[in-house]
């Protein structure tokens, strides 16, 4: 068993006690918050995922919630991607630069109205940088961390349980695209979005005190599609070539070095944080790249391996930055950030653990 002191500095979520009683082994520090990240059946957990539908507590998914006047103005200078088309009621993946061009997180922006904005964010304190940037800029905008404690619901049965749930509506929305709820008085949103590429939902809960009955709402009505906890999947991420901001990069990284190029627009103004800097970037061309590894050892192994150094020819080339044992590629794979004379097809070296395996390089997504 197991105690933690309640303190400002790890948070545990609203639904920590249904992921108690769910059998959660395991947990990882995120947002100033605990994520559930093991409830003891990897292999169970990643195949409900990928063939039927699993229940995430994804609460340290925090959000910035930003109202005002400007508020519009302060998100896109925020954004290195053209939001000037985004629709009330549609959610954007959008990185977020430095001032050197620098991934400092890849959030997903989500327009309630004009004036009133959220940023869904990775593991990193937005609400202090767009707090930041809004007071150099001389911004009319109020800015906090809401009530807002999301769930997903990830696999291919999802979209059955949700339904079931909220109504036929919910095979309207489209990616992305989110619509404001209520559940038995629950205040809710209601996002078709997840970190995983089996499709599902997110479900915004925006009253804490009611993560209980939320929660068993949705174990009920997903108890005929044999629902069960889970986790964003290292595994199955990794298979579908998901970033992992924080994971996959360093404080050098820009976005066209992780594969996010296609969400920066350089026509943007020179107000927006890092475009200048992404815009003598791409000029001058990048130096390393993302790519995956698919590694000879084929011999099943536990764990999520993480940041090792790749060689070329005997010679130092980069990272690889995660890796996992994947059945469907029945091998070890993982992404690696290396310099551009890497490609496709070549043969590298991965130092890890005192070992040193030999791997293909290969392009991205796996599957």
């Amino acid at each position: 068993m197991f105690e933690i002191g309640p303190n400002t500095r790890l948070r545990v979520s609203p639904f920590f006690e249904k992921t108690v009683e769910e059998g959660v082994i395991a947990f990882s520090p995120y947002n100033k918050m605990l994520m559930p990240v093991s409830y003891g059946h990897p292999m169970e957990e990643y195949d409900r995922l990928m063939n039927g539908v699993a229940l995430w507590d994804v609460s340290v998914e925090r959000q910035v919630e930003i109202i005002g006047p400007d508020a519009a103005t302060l998100v896109q200078l925020l954004s290195v991607r053209d939001l000037s088309n985004i629709e009330v009621g549609k959610g954007k993946y959008i990185p977020m630069c430095d001032h050197r061009g620098v991934i400092i997180n890849d959030p997903v922006v989500l327009k309630h109205s004009d004036t009133h904005f959220w940023l869904s964010i990775g593991d990193d304190n937005i609400l202090m940088w767009a707090r930041a940037i809004a007071a150099e800029r001389g911004l009319n905008v109020t800015m906090c961390e809401p009530d807002v404690s999301p769930i997903a619901l990830q696999g291919p049965k999802a979209v059955n349980v949700v339904a079931d749930v909220f109504g036929d509506w919910i095979h309207d929305l489209k990616y992305f695209w989110f619509k404001e709820t209520e559940l038995n008085g629950i205040p809710l949103i209601v996002q078709k979005s997840g970190y995983s590429k089996q499709g599902g939902y997110e479900i915004y809960l925006r009253d804490g005190t009611r993560a209980d009955e939320l929660w068993n709402i949705m174990r009920e009505a997903g108890a005929p599609y044999d629902i069960g906890p889970g986790n964003p999947s290292p595994i199955e991420r990794i298979e579908s070539g998901l970033l992992s901001y924080g994971g996959d990069n360093d404080d050098n990284t820009n976005p066209f070095e992780v594969r996010l190029g296609k969400y920066v627009d350089l026509h943007l103004p020179d107000e927006v944080v890092g475009i200048k800097a992404l815009r003598e970037l791409h000029a001058a061309g990048i130096k390393r790249h993302q790519l995956g590894v698919k590694l000879d050892n084929q011999s099943p192994q536990a764990g999520h391996l993480r940041w090792f150094k790749v060689y070329k020819n005997g010679a130092y080339v980069g990272e690889m930055t995660n890796g996992c044992w994947s059945s469907r590629a029945e091998t070890v794979i993982g992404f690696i950030l290396v310099g551009v004379d890497v490609q496709p097809g070549d043969r590298v070296e991965v130092h890890r653990d005192g070992n040193i395996d030999v791997g293909s390089v290969c392009e991205l997504p796996f599957f």
